[in-house]
């Protein structure tokens, strides 16, 4: 029976009306500041576990992994693709002509890089053919000049598919008339939206034509390169370079969007750090629950101790009390989280079609909208810390009720 004495009190405890309306008040703000802060951290971990996907599926699905590319150009392509899609991390592999370049259309003029593709080959690098919005890469024939921009790059043109753009590009051609920028007239023939900074950025052409327009005859600006680790591509790279010899050169993804990934994660684990403080303040009021209970209850601790209970079952009863409120909290607060985390992305859509607003602009902030993404190992993680925070809050009351002298108190009864 005494075995059973702490957790039968314990609870006891918790579920009893208690007289003095203050302890019940700060119990009840303990449990609310552990839900809420639980809660709060799950659904801050799923919003950064969302853009941390975000950037891997969306931006990282646009940019290559890698791109290898040659000092005196790419002619052998197609073999020097087959001898490095033999390699074990390498999964797909594409050719590509780079021009960046500025479009014209009726005085409006927006700067872009544009990338010469095939389209037969893209799909093996690039998520672009799954977020057309009108056309396809098929209607990138080489001879046609047409060109696919992304979705937001359209519209500040003010261009749709049919219309006509034209390209000018940072060389000059000489002619007997003078120097004269180079240029070229393109008809749209789709638009893409990947909802993310590369819409405003990033257009699309046949490689041929590209090699025309940049001069380059039957060779390519190099072979972009997906990995099956994206994490790994730095090592990949050089490693590719060394193989190749010295007149390749290679550059993988964290030159351009590597300050963002890693500012993502840092941003993550500050933000951990910091909603684990605030669990960790509403566990320890705990404390101070705990403490005026035990001041509450001399008496019965007194008669308790007097009846045979040790001071190892004073205290197990305080713990008992102290982790029922956390868990309580914390369970509330996990129910919460889960249920906020899941639903987060349509509850901003809904407030943005209410009101009418944006809050994410995909300029600025890189995606269009609000990510979530539960992560049960997160989850699995907060509600250890907050138990142990707990756990740690309700030592120091019980090792007080377990230092109470019956004789002292009984004294005065």
């Amino acid at each position: 029976m005494l075995d059973r004495l702490p957790f039968l009190i314990g609870l006891r405890y918790v579920r009893a009306k208690r007289r003095n309306h203050f302890i019940s008040f700060i119990t009840l703000t303990s449990m609310l500041g552990l839900m809420l802060g639980v809660a709060v951290l799950i659904l801050v971990l799923s919003v950064m576990n969302g853009f941390d996907h975000e950037l891997r599926t969306r931006i990282l699905g646009m940019v290559p992994h890698t791109k290898i590319e040659s000092r005196t150009g790419m002619v052998e392509w197609e073999s020097l693709a087959a001898q490095l899609m033999e390699r074990e991390r390498v999964i797909g592999a594409a050719p590509f002509v780079e021009q960046q370049g500025m479009f014209s259309v009726g005085g409006r003029n927006e700067g872009a890089m544009v990338n010469g593709i095939h389209p037969d080959w893209e799909d093996r690098v690039s998520i672009i053919g799954r977020h057309m919005q009108q056309g396809g890469l098929d209607d990138l024939q080489p001879g046609e000049w047409n060109i696919v921009l992304g979705s937001i790059l359209a519209r500040r043109l003010g261009v749709g598919v049919g219309d006509t753009v034209t390209l000018l590009v940072p060389e000059a051609s000489i002619t007997p008339a003078g120097v004269f920028p180079r240029l070229k007239r393109f008809t749209v023939s789709g638009v893409f939206s990947v909802g993310a900074d590369l819409d405003a950025a990033l257009a699309y052409a046949n490689i041929e034509d590209m090699q025309t327009l940049a001069r380059l005859g039957d060779a390519v600006g190099g072979l972009r390169l997906e990995l099956d680790d994206l994490f790994l591509a730095a090592a990949e790279t050089r490693s590719i370079v060394n193989e190749l010899g010295p007149g390749y050169r290679g550059i993988d993804w964290t030159f351009s969007h590597g300050n963002l990934f890693q500012a993502i994660q840092m941003e993550k684990r500050m933000i951990a750090l910091l909603l684990t403080v605030i669990i960790a303040v509403a566990a320890f009021n705990i404390v101070s629950t705990l403490v005026m209970v035990v001041t509450d209850k001399h008496a019965d601790i007194a008669i308790l101790r007097t009846i045979g209970a040790t001071p190892r079952s004073i205290m197990g009863i305080f713990i008992v009390q102290g982790l029922a409120i956390g868990v309580i909290g914390i369970l509330v607060g996990v129910a919460l989280g889960v249920l906020l985390a899941l639903t987060i992305s349509d509850i901003i859509d809904g407030v943005e079609s209410l009101f009418g607003i944006q809050f994410l602009d995909a300029g600025v902030y890189f995606i269009s909208n609000l990510p979530s993404r539960l992560d049960w190992t997160d989850v699995r993680d907060i509600v250890a810390a907050a138990l142990g925070l707990t756990f740690l809050s309700t030592l120091y009351p019980a090792w007080r009720a377990a230092k109470v002298q019956p004789a002292e108190v009984l004294r005065y009864e």
